[in-house]
């Protein structure tokens, strides 16, 4: 058994994992957005196909009898490119998605569908703002007049908000350390995607405690595939092939 795990996330990780520990021949690919990326189990390449026709000639060039879409709910591209390389190779897809966040009593949530608009957003929400969207599609807040404190895993390229403080760092993050942050840095608006998972999920649990407003972006929509939720079921699903 061959599967390709299009990963760059913890669901990912683990699923190499398993995958590896059953017998599986597991091949993981990364980005490679990251300089460190944390690694999985098994064989790696890093970067990209080169568009749907090429990662379906590579599937059948490496004998791939499965691939996991694990990559994060934001990774539009190579989502696209899963959906039509697989059936273009007769080979099986399966979208592994954490589920997204649900807003809890107490919480003040703007929903947004994109970075361009949580930037429109920010003035009549904040002055100091909480900007932990990555470091993808910084240049959306610019030309927005306010404070920010971003925080990303890789230096972040400009253009950028004039006044800013960036901040280096990974999760997973604690409920007290997001609480310091908030109040280290006076912060009143807090902007991030519908990542999910329990690594980055501390934040909004500051967020509600400090009674800040949370501007959420969509995650966008991706291409019909099925999916499952677990990694659990991922490892069912591809031993089962």
């Amino acid at each position: 058994m061959k599967v390709l795990v299009l990963g760059g996330t913890a669901e990912a990780r683990e699923l190499a994992w398993r995958l590896d520990a059953e017998g599986a021949a597991v091949i993981s690919s990364l980005a490679g957005r990251v300089s460190k990326p944390r690694l999985p189990r098994g064989e790696v390449r890093t970067g990209g196909f080169g568009g749907p026709d090429a990662l379906s000639r590579w599937l059948s060039a490496h004998g791939i009898d499965a691939v996991v879409d694990a990559t994060h709910p934001f990774a539009e591209r190579i989502s696209a490119s899963a959906a039509a390389a697989c059936p273009a190779a007769s080979v099986p897809l399966l979208r592994l998605e954490r589920p997204g966040w649900s807003a809890r009593p107490g919480d003040d949530w703007h929903w947004v569908d994109d970075l361009p608009s949580a930037a429109a957003a920010v003035p009549r929400l904040g002055e100091r703002v909480f900007l932990t969207s990555g470091r993808q599609g910084l240049a959306a807040f610019a030309d927005v007049d306010a404070w920010f404190l971003i925080r990303c895993v890789e230096p972040p390229a400009p253009p950028l908000p004039p006044a800013h403080v960036t901040l280096l760092d990974r999760g997973p993050y604690t409920l007290a350390d997001e609480l310091g942050l908030i109040d280290e840095h006076r912060l009143d608006v807090v902007v991030t995607k519908d990542s999910g998972g329990a690594h980055t999920v501390a934040k909004l649990d500051a967020a509600r405690e400090r009674g800040l407003p949370v501007i959420v972006v969509r995650r966008p929509r991706r291409p019909a595939a099925p999916r499952v939720a677990t990694v659990d079921d991922a490892v069912a699903w591809a031993l089962g092939r």
